[in-house]
């Protein structure tokens, strides 16, 4: 009688289209919305707001080709493609110190006032202080105002470069570049250039 052979366990099928927006994700070096599964294939981190994102790619839906990357409604920081870690992560840094800065000083202070008109735990905490100072210092690092303009509508107002170019007259090239500086700026000021980019 002939024995069977224990089979492997298949894979289930990848819902429509998951293949192709990780094979995009992975060419345009977007992985960080990516992880492996069971069976060491990339997927799509399931549940985020990343994973939630359609890229829509032209000329037949390849990049090695010469097609475009389109996101639409996406942090800017993450959909300019051109834009390295280390620039990503110098814009969300100053996004968490100005955030930060906003929340705190939002929040009720316990003002005590004692019977002579002297206040308890008078002033502003230090947290808020220090999260000012911070934001405060790397606006400061950014030197030029245009360049400071541009970082501060894309990174804290989460303009768009095509709604900038399109605000100042300046090329969409002139609006990417001044932000590349900026975000540089921050990289040094934050001490991220030495870092090698992991």
């Amino acid at each position: 009688m002939p024995r069977k052979t224990a089979r492997k366990p298949q894979p289930p099928k990848l819902p429509k289209g998951e293949a192709g927006q990780v094979r995009i994700r992975r060419e345009i070096g977007h992985d960080f919305a990516l992880r492996q599964d069971a069976f060491g294939r990339q997927r799509l981190s399931n549940g985020t707001a990343e994973a939630r994102r359609v890229y829509e790619v032209s000329n037949g839906g390849f990049t090695s080709t010469g097609g475009i990357v389109r996101l639409r409604n996406v942090d800017p920081l993450v959909g300019i493609t051109s834009l390295s870690r280390q620039q990503r992560e110098a814009g969300g840094r100053l996004r968490d110190d100005f955030e930060r800065t906003q929340r705190e000083g939002l929040q009720p202070q316990s003002w005590n006032e004692r019977v002579d008109g002297t206040r308890v735990n008078a002033g502003i905490p230090d947290r808020v202080l220090s999260a000012g100072r911070a934001h405060t210092h790397a606006v400061t690092a950014l030197g030029h105002w245009e360049v400071a303009d541009v970082v501060r509508k894309v990174c804290l107002e989460g303009q768009s470069v095509k709604a900038i170019a399109e605000r100042t007259g300046d090329g969409r090239d002139v609006v990417v570049k001044l932000l590349k500086v900026g975000l540089d700026l921050l990289a040094v000021h934050y001490g991220m250039m030495g870092r090698k980019a992991g």
